[in-house]
């Protein structure tokens, strides 16, 4: 599994409707942001419309699993009655980790768009756990999409963490 990156200079460029869900991912990062959670937004797509949204709740919601992507899912899945949520896409500002990763997988979900990497659970891990535990992926990955709006947040929340702030 290779994870396409969007870039000027590939052939995989960003469209229109790419940028317009990340922008509303976006937009649920900022709730987070301002409920004090690590700012992490996404929305699941079927068909062209929203099925599911989610932003990080863990503190809110005193949950470990509250996940952006979780609550997207979890969502999708009671929208269209089904726990396989085939042809779909997530858009999440950050990218997923193992436990977000592994949701996605059982939700057949069928592509992942992201837009920051996130440094402390690198998809390099979730590449060598896929092959350490022979699972064959069954959804495409694209990262990059509006790499910086997507960290702008995540970038404030941990700087004011450190000074205090929040």
């Amino acid at each position: 599994m290779r994870i396409k990156k969007f870039s000027k200079n590939k052939s995989y460029s960003i469209s229109e409707k790419n940028i317009f869900w990340m922008k509303y991912a976006i937009n649920l990062a900022n709730l987070a942001y301002l409920e004090k959670e690590i700012p992490i937004g996404a929305v699941l797509i079927k068909n062209g419309r929203v099925i599911g949204i989610g932003w990080n709740q863990c503190i809110t919601l005193k949950d470990p699993t509250a996940h952006a992507e979780i609550i997207a899912i979890r969502e999708g899945a009671k929208s269209i009655k089904n726990y396989r949520i085939e042809n779909s896409h997530l858009y999440v500002t950050i990218e997923p980790c193992i436990m977000c990763i592994a949701a996605i997988k059982q939700a057949r979900i069928k592509k992942v768009f992201f837009g920051a990497k996130n440094k402390k659970n690198s998809t390099d891990m979730f590449l060598k756990f896929l092959k350490t535990y022979k699972i064959k992926k069954k959804f495409q990955v694209f990262n990059g999409i509006l790499e910086k709006e997507c960290s702008k947040y995540i970038k404030l929340f941990f700087k004011n963490i450190r000074k205090k702030n929040y």
